[in-house]
C-alpha cells in the first residue's frame, strides 16, 4: 500500500497537475475519471474487484485534495483525526459525522469520506492506513469501521475521561 502513496508523492514533485487532475476525479463516481487513469491505473491488480478499483480511485482523489506543502507531523489514522479535530473545535458535529461515515454504505461513502476529509484539513492524515482499510470496508464483521471506532473514542477527550472516571470508581 505505502508503495502508491510514495508513486503519488513522487509524480507529484515532477508536476503538480497530477494533484489537480485526481482532485477532479472527486467529482465523477470513483473510477470513472478517465484522466486519473495514468497515475491510478498501475497499482491496480488485473485481478481487482470493481471495489478495489473504486478505493483506488477514491484514495488518489482524497489525498490529493488533502494535500499541503510541508506537513511534518505524524500522519493520523481516521478516528484519531477526527478525535483531535473534535478535541480542537470543541463541537460534537464532529462525532455526529463521523458516526455517519461508520455507517455509510458503498454508494454513500465516497461523498461522506469527501466530507470528512474537508473536515480534517488541518490533521495530517495517513493516507496507507486510509487504502488499506477501505479495502476491508464491506467486510460482514465491519473490521474497519470497529477499528476506526475504537481509535475515535480511546483518543476522544469524553473516552479518555469516561475511562478515568470508571477507574477511580473501582479503587
Amino acid at each position: 500500500m505505502r508503495r502508491f502513496i510514495d508513486w503519488l508523492e513522487g509524480l507529484n514533485e515532477k508536476d503538480t497537475r497530477v494533484r489537480a487532475v485526481l482532485r477532479r476525479g472527486l467529482s465523477f463516481a470513483p473510477g470513472e475519471y478517465v484522466p486519473a487513469f495514468p497515475y491510478v491505473e498501475p497499482f491496480i491488480k488485473s485481478d481487482a474487484t470493481r471495489w478495489q478499483r473504486q478505493v483506488y480511485h477514491l484514495v488518489a482523489g482524497l489525498w490529493a485534495s488533502h494535500w499541503r506543502e510541508g506537513r511534518s507531523s505524524a500522519p493520523l489514522t481516521i478516528g484519531r483525526a477526527c478525535a483531535a479535530h473534535q478535541a480542537a473545535s470543541g463541537s460534537t458535529n464532529t462525532e455526529r459525522r463521523f458516526i455517519a461515515l461508520l455507517d455509510a454504505d458503498p454508494d454513500q461513502l465516497p461523498h461522506r469520506l469527501r466530507q470528512m476529509i474537508a473536515l480534517l484539513k488541518e490533521q495530517p492524515l495517513d493516507f496507507d492506513a486510509l487504502l488499506n482499510d477501505l479495502l476491508y470496508w464491506n467486510n460482514d464483521q465491519k473490521r474497519t469501521q470497529h477499528v476506526w471506532a475504537r481509535d475515535f473514542y480511546q483518543n476522544s477527550n469524553e473516552g479518555l475521561n469516561t475511562k478515568t472516571t470508571t477507574e477511580e470508581e473501582n479503587q
